[in-house]
């Protein structure tokens, strides 16, 4: 495993995934690292759903569904591109955040609690020599797309993570200096 700062430092998505993926054993990892994101009262707001063999496919059938429900005109490209999506990867992990009512803890709260358990389960699958690369787009808001993935009116899905191994090396990044992004607050003088 790598030093955990460096990891934190390095780490960047991978568009390009092949086998293998995550195993059994590694996506357990995982989700033990996603479980332990910051949850205000402890409503552990996350939920998650694995898409992969086959089931892949029929994601994709789902997706082509939803984009054809959204614009009726869509073209064989745009079509085929829907349903490819979910084969980017050979294993899918589909982040939900249940939302719950709560008088100290505000839905955006629990969006961004069920948001750091989706980035725990990237941190994870890299500190397990895999990569992973978080996609949203049109299809994490279809109503379609929400019902097939079994969630309930008061559930959102906060992202869709493929895994794998990354194909190729790491893109280059661009440093960035905390200074460009930091600044520190003083008490006003009355």
């Amino acid at each position: 495993m790598t030093n955990l700062l460096t990891q934190l430092q390095q780490r960047n998505s991978a568009p390009r995934l092949v086998e293998p993926a995550p195993d059994a054993a590694a996506l357990r990892e995982m989700f033990r690292a996603a479980l332990r994101a910051p949850d205000h009262a402890w409503l552990q707001p996350w939920r998650f759903v694995v898409i992969e063999d086959s089931a892949r496919y029929e994601l994709g059938k789902v997706f082509e569904s939803a984009l054809l429900e959204s614009d009726t005109k869509a073209d064989e490209a745009a079509r085929d591109k829907a349903r490819q999506a979910p084969l980017r990867a050979p294993l899918l992990v589909t982040t939900i955040c249940s939302l719950t009512e709560h008088p100290k803890v505000p839905r955006e709260e629990q969006l961004i609690s069920s948001g750091c358990a989706a980035y725990a389960m990237l941190l994870a699958a890299e500190a397990q020599g895999y990569a992973g690369i978080w996609r949203t787009g049109s299809v994490a808001r279809s109503r379609r797309v929400k019902r097939a993935l079994g969630l309930q009116r008061h559930e959102e899905i906060v992202g869709f993570l493929y895994f794998g191994s990354r194909k190729g090396g790491a893109k280059n990044l661009p440093k960035r200096e905390p200074g460009q992004y930091v600044s520190y607050w003083e008490s006003p003088v009355d």
